[in-house]
């Protein structure tokens, strides 16, 4: 797979190695200590990037617990009425944060001219679940009533989130659609979702092994962290390829990198979703690898994707409603 990657995918993959080299490996630590040396290894990646207008980090309590936000609002846009992206961050529902996903967000809002809300949820195997989607799916109620103290546009909200958090977002989604009431969310950016516990041998041959950012091997770790018990892994909101039903979904948007073990989920949902007739896109990027858009630093691939991602979901928050 290397000499498949993009060059400068391959050099973030490269440096990502070197500086994991300098820790002792995750399977010897603590939790706890397992969580701050990710985040020392991220560090780098989430500096620079976009100056906002406005950055705001508040606390809030949801009809399921508190949740931590932080508040993105790019140059150009207004403190009254925007509209916003709900994000959701990675790292397997065990690591990870806002700090090592703020570049990120920044580079959303500032491409697509929307505000970004970060969501801070409580991390596995401590909150196990549905601790975090439930906490997610009562953050929208809270919005419907106070968005506008956020100044925020109740009625045009997207959701998003890469690999663990595309999971919360889908699942989310499918949670609002079957409750009574009625979703403002416009559109799902998924970036490289894991959307099963389930990896296969011939993805973990074709793009795992000891040196990918992802694997088998991996996936099974966060899973046993995250779900209470083995059962739930058939439960469509911990795994949503699980579900018999995925009609009446907003729109979605998959980012999937074409070496990535998790690619293969990407494209069974995108036929599930055909099949069901809902409004669903792809893009592949050639040469890129899970959290390829972490290198968006020195990738021009990371770049285009987050352009990409941030004009679809611009075109869903301003689009009109139908009647």
């Amino acid at each position: 797979m290397d000499n498949a990657l993009d060059p400068d995918i391959r050099i973030f993959t490269e440096i990502l190695r070197e500086d994991w080299s300098r820790y002792p490996s995750l399977d010897t630590v603590s939790t706890v200590e397992a969580r701050r040396i990710a985040e020392l290894v991220r560090a780098r990646w989430t500096a620079g990037g976009p100056v906002m207008r406005e950055t705001r980090n508040i606390q809030v309590e949801t009809g399921a617990g508190r949740l931590g936000l932080r508040i993105h609002r790019p140059v150009g846009v207004a403190l009254e009425n925007a509209p916003a992206l709900l994000y959701i961050h990675g790292g397997g529902f065990v690591f990870f944060s806002l700090d090592t996903h703020d570049r990120l967000m920044r580079e959303y809002a500032d491409a697509g001219q929307f505000v970004v809300i970060g969501i801070d949820y409580p991390l596995s195997p401590e909150a196990k679940y549905p601790d975090a989607l439930n906490r997610i799916v009562a953050l929208v109620d809270w919005l419907g009533e106070h968005a506008a103290e956020l100044g925020i546009d109740a009625t045009r909200l997207a959701i998003g989130g890469d690999s663990a958090g595309a999971n919360l977002a889908l699942a989310t989604c499918m949670k609002l659609r079957d409750a009574p009431g009625h979703s403002a969310i416009r559109g799902i950016l998924s970036n490289y979702g894991a959307f099963s516990s389930d990896v296969s041998d011939a993805a973990e041959a074709a793009y795992g092994g000891p040196d990918a950012l992802l694997t088998q091997a991996d996936m099974v770790y966060f899973f046993d962290h995250y779900l209470v018990s083995g059962d739930q892994r058939d439960d469509p909101y911990s795994c949503p390829l699980s579900a018999s039903d995925v009609c009446g979904l907003p729109p979605i948007l998959l980012i999937i990198p074409e070496l990535d073990v998790l690619a293969e989920q990407s494209f069974a949902l995108e036929e599930r979703l055909q099949a069901a007739g809902c409004a669903v896109a792809r893009n592949v990027y050639l040469g890129a690898t899970h959290s390829f858009l972490e290198a968006m630093s020195i990738a021009p691939l990371a770049q285009q994707a987050i352009r990409d991602g941030a004009s679809w979901i611009r075109k869903q928050l301003l689009s009109r409603l139908p009647k």
